[in-house]
């Protein structure tokens, strides 16, 4: 069973226009929105794939209808009763695929609202994954992931796909498994990051701080598997980019639904080939051109400068 969990749930909001002018008027010539959350992301795309997974959620009450309406039966859902109005991320995307965010903060979390989704995560995995996605919502502890991290038994391991404080925490409490992207790795790392080499560098720097392994999303360069023993390099170079928004969580579910090991980079590679190439940030099925698309880059290439 693969278990997310997602404190900050969102209505995902994609707009597109043929070039944003920043203080002029813009006409959008589609937009549709989705529900949304990193966890729940991850829950969707490995649902797509045929993979079991529960996606525990804090669900606002003046918001439940429209987000359980989006969802429909894609995803089963534990979710924890709050108050408010869930929060509206906006994705802007012009013609040449350059896309802008804005993303609000979220209803505020309260303690026992906190204690009650340890407990429904904790509940719904007696034994697999559970993985801890996304920002905290405002009044969240900044250790809700590290009490995640406490939840680790031999049959149950920890995931954490975070930024912040808030995976610095799970890190050091000793999680299977941390799935940042460039710029959170540089910010555990303190230091930029410009080539392959930097960011096994800072993957291995995170693993003695207590993480048995990381997983890091770099974009156009693909991603980079570290553990105790390994180091891999995988990416896919396509023309057809349609949405990068999801790619990461895809990332991660393909990772986890291959075996969580350096066997599973080229899968979760083509999970997020599939979530590129998706219009929305749900991943449509993975085909085989997807899984073509993939290189595993053998040896991998420490002096490779990574795209700007």
């Amino acid at each position: 069973m693969i278990v997310t969990v997602t404190p900050n749930p969102s209505i995902d909001r994609t707009v597109r226009v043929d070039r944003l002018v920043i203080g002029g008027l813009n006409r959008a010539h589609t937009a549709f929105s989705e529900a949304g959350g990193k966890g729940v992301n991850v829950s969707r795309a490995l649902a797509t794939e045929g993979v079991d997974s529960i996606a525990v959620l804090p669900l606002p009450s003046r918001s439940a209808v429209e987000y359980l309406g989006l969802l429909g039966d894609d995803v089963r859902l534990s979710a924890v009763p709050i108050d408010g109005s869930m929060r509206v991320n906006t994705s802007i995307i012009g013609a040449d695929g350059t896309m802008t965010k804005l993303n609000e903060p979220g209803p505020r979390l309260e303690l026992a609202d906190t204690e009650a989704i340890v407990a429904s995560a904790s509940a719904a995995a007696r034994s697999g994954w559970i993985v801890g996605c996304g920002s905290l919502p405002p009044g969240a502890p900044r250790d809700l992931y590290e009490r995640l991290a406490k939840l680790a038994t031999p049959e149950r391991r920890i995931a954490i796909d975070a930024s912040g404080d808030a995976l610095a925490a799970a890190v050091s409490a000793r999680i299977a498994l941390a799935k940042p992207n460039r710029e959170e790795l540089e910010e555990l790392a303190g230091t930029k990051l410009t080539s392959l080499g930097d960011v096994v560098a800072a993957a291995r720097a995170v693993i003695e701080r207590g993480c048995a392994s990381v997983l890091v999303s770099l974009g156009r360069d693909g991603a980079v598997y570290v553990d105790g023993q390994v180091v891999a390099h995988a990416e896919a170079r396509i023309a057809d980019a349609a949405n990068p928004v999801g790619a990461g969580d895809a990332l991660l579910a393909g990772f986890l639904a291959a075996g969580a090991r350096v066997e599973a980079l080229p899968v979760a590679v083509a999970w997020a080939v599939a979530a590129v190439r998706s219009p929305g940030t749900r991943m449509r099925a993975v085909t085989e051109a997807d899984r073509a698309a993939v290189t595993v880059c053998e040896p991998i290439e420490l002096g490779r400068r990574l795209a700007a």
